[in-house]
């Protein structure tokens, strides 16, 4: 039999250093980005967990991540309807950088968490996201909320976070409340026939009607001045497509139904309140100017033309704005 032994090790060598070179050469075409050091181990080696499951009292599982250091200054994110945690990855890892501990976590029936058939209510929502910071055992956070989490980030520190002594500040983020639904107490809400059509095109194809909706109104990709992303518009959709039917279906009535005026009005804790004035989803006249009214320490900023999910296609200017504020 011949010895192939030599030539293995001289292609075990060229193998290492083609990895190496092009180890080398990815380092230097990544952007400089310098994160919080790491969490130290526990005593044996033991690290805590950046990110896993908690069960509710009603038996469900709820799935969050928990990056950074964990003495750090906390910050929350809520995310929006029907998508999951990692709709904030973009703002976690900036945070991150800039040395906070950053929480997400799937709401009930959407991403990882259980996809169940009851609690899918603004209530169990914002149960859930007390469930998630007491576990946790956050303290003195800032909790960011867009669209449905808005919503969820309202009615858990009025309820939750605020009584406990467990809120330093709030974002909401082109936000549901104080009600979305037209009714006579609100003449400028959406009629129920918007709602009811929200909830045949999920139940007749969620597939096509959630590519509808990322590539068109979501993002503003439906005006001729923008751009489509396709990254943007698969990733909405996976993080879609996660979660469940029914849960997304139930919760269309949660956002859209759900009177939170007695929320906003309890809330005393500073608050900035961000909207872009083409919000093609929520209508920033009676979101967003309405929270400012109601709310007893706001902030409003309105952005002139851009869409519901700004968080994503500018990035570049509301980053710095959320950390101006968490700063501030």
């Amino acid at each position: 039999m011949p010895n192939t032994m030599p030539d293995l090790s001289r292609r075990a060598v060229v193998i290492a250093s083609t990895a190496a070179a092009a180890t080398a050469a990815a380092a230097l075409m990544l952007p400089a980005m310098t994160f919080a050091s790491p969490l130290a181990p526990k005593p044996h080696g033991v690290f805590r967990m950046s990110s896993g499951f908690i069960k509710t009292s009603d038996g469900t599982d709820i799935f969050y991540k928990d990056w950074g250091p964990k003495n750090a200054q906390p910050i929350m994110f809520h995310h929006g309807w029907p998508l999951s945690a990692d709709d904030w990855d973009t703002q976690m890892l900036f945070f991150l950088a800039e040395g906070y501990r950053v929480v997400a976590h799937d709401r009930r029936g959407h991403g990882r968490s259980s996809q169940v058939d009851t609690g899918n209510d603004m209530d169990h929502y914002a149960a859930d996201a007390s469930a998630v910071v007491e576990h946790l055992d956050l303290k003195r956070t800032v909790h960011i909320g867009h669209s449905t989490g808005g919503g969820e980030v309202t009615r858990y520190v009025a309820k939750f976070g605020q009584p406990q002594g467990r809120v330093a500040k709030v974002v909401l983020v082109s936000s549901v409340p104080p009600l979305m639904l037209k009714t006579a107490g609100n003449p400028g809400g959406l009629p129920i026939s918007v709602f009811d059509g929200l909830r045949k095109a999920l139940a007749d194809n969620r597939a096509q009607f959630y590519v509808d909706l990322a590539s068109g109104p979501f993002y503003g990709f439906n005006r001729p001045t923008e751009k489509l992303s396709q990254g943007v518009v698969d990733n909405w959709w996976r993080q879609g497509m996660m979660g469940g039917a029914l849960a997304h279906y139930e919760g269309i009535k949660a956002f859209s139904e759900t009177d939170q005026t007695a929320d906003l009005k309890a809330i005393t804790v500073p608050t900035l309140v961000l909207q872009g004035d083409d919000d093609q989803i929520v209508p920033f006249a009676n979101a967003a100017l309405l929270q400012a009214k109601l709310l007893k320490n706001a902030t409003l900023k309105i952005y002139k033309g851009f869409p519901h999910g700004m968080l994503t296609t500018h990035a570049d200017v509301i980053n710095p704005d959320l950390l101006a504020f968490v700063k501030g």
